[in-house]
């Protein structure tokens, strides 16, 4: 028993580590061949996006909205600030006044698709797509030229960073790219909860999803998405499914049609994160979910023959990562830790003296943690507050965090095998209310009247 335990355990410790590294060094290499360093957003602000804009690219923002009126304001205004962009506003049955905060702080170049029900919350996706299709008729209605036309998710709480459009835009004129996917940074990271999420996104992950640009699979997240319209029309009538996790499954959908998706190290998307576990767990759980649903997607990727095996082996190791990962180290772990009590002989049967003591526990720590000191190198290089020994601290508590991990995507199958679809919208936190739009007027008068 402790043999097949050790060899399956090491079988999935192995694969897991091989996909990590792999997707790292080459997520290094992209930062490298596009000029820039682990360092280089660590100072970045989120109040102008369009600075330096090119212009050569007209941009609709698609923000999916439901009660959102404590943060919509701010992310209207700093959507305002160019000629080239349209923002559209999905009220998705609010019950608040998130289309009246919307309208004040957006600015002429805001509209509002209001959504009613029976229609109404039935999933982001179909939201999404009520958009699109208003997209197109506003495309062809201004006479713009479709390939010349992107459409960004963000969600309501999102923020770009300064001069993003002129990193993105140019990524565009490379006529295979279809989307882009900006990296995640967290806005409120001023707890041990939301800064272990944004060292979450902003260290490995960050670089890793950069490594995907080599295969151009990268794969596309609810917030700092952006797609050109011709790909998505590709995608179909419908370009977003009903998965809980359609931006996956676009993606998915835009590799199958030919299109290449790519990020870049120079521009990323700010949002909030969430502030209480059980929030946390329900995110995670959903996101799980959707992960875990899109494996029936996989004989599709395989009998395509507009694939190359490169791109359809990285899209199915990333698919398949809940269920041949994450699943299975959580039986191994805990079945390791009780063999390891039950039959601590057999177990430490290779400790013959101090020696190889030490060896095993700084096998098993390489092992185990291994990922910690590069993770939090790679946070400490990134991150603007500079302290290593606060990102080796988040480092550390991977194991901690796992246990919400292990019980999202336990919960997630279970939801699966019961046909469980639903899910709970993760609610924002109230930042402070912004000047009414009325008195930034006057602060805008004043301070060019100063100079």
């Amino acid at each position: 028993m402790i043999v097949f335990l050790a060899t399956t355990a090491t079988v999935v410790i192995c694969v897991s580590f091989a996909y990590l590294w792999v997707l790292f060094f080459a997520g290094l290499r992209t930062i490298k061949r596009s000029g820039a360093t682990l360092s280089t957003m660590r100072e970045a602000r989120y109040e102008e996006p369009f600075r330096d804009e090119p212009g050569t690219f007209h941009t609709y923002f698609l923000i999916p909205c439901l009660n959102e009126e404590r943060v919509i304001g701010a992310t209207a205004r700093a959507l305002a600030g160019s000629s080239n962009a349209t923002t559209i506003v999905i009220d998705d049955a609010s019950d608040d006044r998130t289309a009246e905060v919307a309208r004040e702080y957006g600015g002429s170049s805001l509209l509002v698709l209001a959504r009613t029900f029976p229609n109404a919350r039935i999933g982001k996706g179909e939201a999404l797509n009520d958009a699109v299709r208003m997209v197109r008729k506003l495309v062809a209605a201004r006479g713009q030229d479709v390939d010349r036309v992107l459409v960004a998710v963000m969600d309501a709480d999102g923020r770009l960073s300064d001069g993003a459009m002129s990193h993105i835009l140019p990524l565009f004129d490379e006529e295979s790219v279809g989307a882009i996917q900006l990296a995640v940074r967290i806005r409120n990271r001023d707890s041990f909860l939301t800064r272990y999420q944004d060292f979450h996104f902003w260290s490995t992950t960050a670089v890793t999803q950069l490594g995907r640009v080599q295969t151009g699979t990268v794969s596309l997240g609810g917030n700092g998405q952006f797609s050109r319209l011709s790909a998505l029309n590709d995608a179909g009538e419908k370009p977003w499914s009903k998965s809980l996790t359609e931006d996956l499954d676009l993606a998915v959908t835009l590799a199958l049609v030919g299109w290449e998706l790519s990020s870049t190290p120079h521009a990323a998307v700010e949002q909030q994160g969430v502030e209480t576990i059980s929030a946390l767990f329900r995110q995670r759980r959903r996101w799980f979910q959707g992960h875990m649903a899109m494996a029936s997607r996989l004989p599709e990727i395989w009998n395509d023959q507009r694939l190359t095996h490169k791109r359809a082996l990285e899209l199915s190791a990333y698919i398949l990562t809940p269920w041949v990962t994450i699943l299975p180290w959580s039986i191994l772990f805990h079945w390791a830790i009780v063999g390891m009590i039950v039959d601590g002989g057999a177990f430490f049967a290779f400790v013959t003296s101090s020696l190889t003591l030490l060896i095993g526990v700084v096998i098993w720590y390489v092992m185990t943690l291994g990922p910690v000191f590069v993770s939090a190198w790679v946070y400490y290089q990134r991150d603007e507050q500079r302290e290593f020994w606060v990102s080796l601290l988040h480092a550390h508590c991977f194991p901690l965090i796992n246990y919400l991990a292990f019980a999202a995507v336990w919960s997630a199958l279970a939801r699966i095998l019961k046909g469980q679809h639903g899910w709970e919208k993760t609610q924002r936190v109230d930042e402070g209310l912004l000047p009414s739009a009325s008195d930034a007027a006057v602060d805008g008068a004043v301070g060019g009247d100063a100079q």
